[in-house]
């Protein structure tokens, strides 16, 4: 769960970054494109996309290693509810070692989770983006910048203040989202607690009685600890952004300092 954050949180902020700047460009497609990605992904409910674009994804990658792999396959892929590959174009092969096939899944865990919370962060960027004052970019152009020297010395710098209560919310919503890895196959601590607390699970049968009361109770007090220490260096962090920034959050900086 933890390596799911650690891995999930720079990957799912570079594709909302990229979100934001496609959904900015003055190529009608490209900005149509970003902020298509940013409305369909945020409007369709979590559970679904998590239970239905892990199988399109892997039937995806599937079928494009079926048509390099088995160019000389005839029968149909796609035999009723069935989809039908050649054994070299599955994805882990069958004879793979189970580290394989767990690290596929992870990894399918990863990308999903990226894209659905890229699209949040797209949001957040942005709405952040269009908050710093047009008279900086202005600035910065008058000074002879060109445009991309104004986007990453003046727009992006800036930016983050505005956009950090907003992926602090996102942050926030992936830590308690983490569960929806059982879903896709991964056994999160979530599953585990299930599993060991009870008498009997889908793995181990233990003579114990039903101990799933104090697992999860103890689940509890994890994420309300690691939601806590979040908001502690979050809060931190805004506090050393704010320095110097014409926002309310600066302007009291400023005043405690004065």
């Amino acid at each position: 769960m933890l390596l799911l954050l650690a891995i999930t949180a720079p990957i799912a902020l570079a594709f909302g970054f990229a979100g934001a700047m496609a959904s900015r460009s003055r190529i009608p497609p490209v900005s149509w494109f970003g902020k298509g990605y940013t409305a369909i992904v945020r409007g369709v409910p979590d559970i679904a996309f998590f239970l239905f674009f892990v199988i399109a994804l892997d039937q995806a990658f599937e079928y494009l290693r079926h048509k390099a792999k088995c160019p000389e396959w005839t029968d149909s892929i796609r035999q009723g509810s069935d989809f039908v590959v050649c054994q070299s174009a599955k994805l882990p092969l069958s004879n793979a070692p189970q580290w394989v096939h767990e690290v596929y899944g992870f990894s399918l865990a990863v990308l999903t989770f990226s894209i659905v919370f890229g699209a949040f962060a797209a949001n957040v960027l942005y709405g952040a983006m269009t908050a710093v004052p047009r008279a900086q970019m202005e600035t910065a152009e008058a000074y002879g910048m060109t445009q991309r020297q104004a986007f990453w010395r003046i727009l992006v710098p800036q930016m983050w203040v505005y956009a950090l209560p907003g992926l602090s919310n996102v942050w926030m919503i992936l830590i308690k989202a983490t569960p929806l890895l059982f879903l896709l196959g991964v056994e999160d601590i979530v599953y585990w607690a299930r599993e060991l607390g009870g008498t009997k699970g889908a793995v181990f049968q233990y003579p114990h009685p039903d101990w799933r009361l104090y697992y999860f109770l103890g689940l509890l007090v994890f994420y309300l600890s690691l939601t806590a220490m979040s908001e502690r260096v979050l809060k931190r962090v805004n506090t050393r952004l704010s320095h110097g920034q014409a926002t309310s959050a600066g302007e009291d900086l400023r005043k405690g300092v004065a």
